[in-house]
């Protein structure tokens, strides 16, 4: 059986560009060049590409990027966006438990959620850490965002949720946090590129920074750092809050 976010980007690769949480895509990618050094000659392995915002901004910037997605249909859309800019850029299928890269990359990158934190298990989303890590080189550095487990300790994350909604974007229901697994469950309805309204039964894992931390360690990167992630502004000058739905990780090797 198909898990939700199987389901949720089966078609919707059209309405998900217009999505709000998307528009950031520009200051994102200043902040991974400036990670970089702006050194071109870096590879750069984008995970959970999606409709490959990432990937095309930071080739058109002269970067070379591979971009991974288990979605046909956000790839789908990534090629055409990428051939419409007359950019090469090597889109493939993979699940991001099972990468088959091996010390190839410079840095690996997975903003938005694109497959980190949204599994089923702990031990799932732990996989595809493992699987990013094993991309890298000897030096090579990991950007991701996930979800911020010290938000919902102080917040609800449902009227976090339904004060960032805009008319025709998803819209979430029935939100209920587990305290005991730091998952949020809730009921994502969307409308497809079809125009048919989808519901998805969603459950999502929040994170603090320690788990973060512990994780990362134990995969042999030296050097973590957490940061607070603002929409299309990441910044090191940025301290983790409670005010912080999603984090910004940084590590090395």
């Amino acid at each position: 059986m198909k898990q939700w976010y199987e389901l949720l980007f089966e078609n919707y690769s059209q309405k998900y560009d217009n999505e709000s949480f998307v528009k950031g895509t520009e200051g994102e990618c200043d902040f991974i060049e400036e990670e970089l050094n702006y050194d071109r000659n870096k590879k750069i392995l984008d995970i959970g590409c999606g409709t490959g915002r990432h990937s095309i901004e930071l080739t058109r910037r002269g970067y070379k990027v591979t971009g991974v997605d288990l979605s046909d249909a956000q790839l789908k859309r990534a090629r055409e966006k990428a051939a419409e800019l007359n950019l090469q850029i090597d889109f493939r299928k993979h699940d991001a438990r099972n990468l088959p890269f091996n010390n190839e990359f410079d840095l690996g990158i997975m903003i938005c959620e694109g497959a980190f934190p949204l599994m089923e298990t702990d031990e799932m989303n732990f996989e595809i850490l493992q699987n990013a890590a094993k991309a890298l080189n000897e030096n090579g550095k990991i950007i991701f965002t996930t979800l911020n487990g010290l938000f919902p300790l102080f917040h609800s994350v449902k009227d976090f949720l339904a004060s960032e909604s805009n008319e025709g974007n998803a819209v979430y229901n029935n939100n209920s946090f587990d305290l005991m697994t730091f998952r949020d469950f809730n009921v994502t309805a969307i409308i497809d590129d079809d125009e048919n309204k989808i519901e998805l039964n969603c459950n999502e894992r929040y994170y603090v920074p320690s788990e973060i931390t512990w994780m990362l360690k134990s995969l042999g990167f030296k050097t973590i750092e957490i940061f607070g992630a603002k929409l299309g502004a990441f910044s090191r000058n940025d301290v983790l809050s409670t005010e912080d739905f999603e984090m910004l990780v940084v590590a090395e090797k």
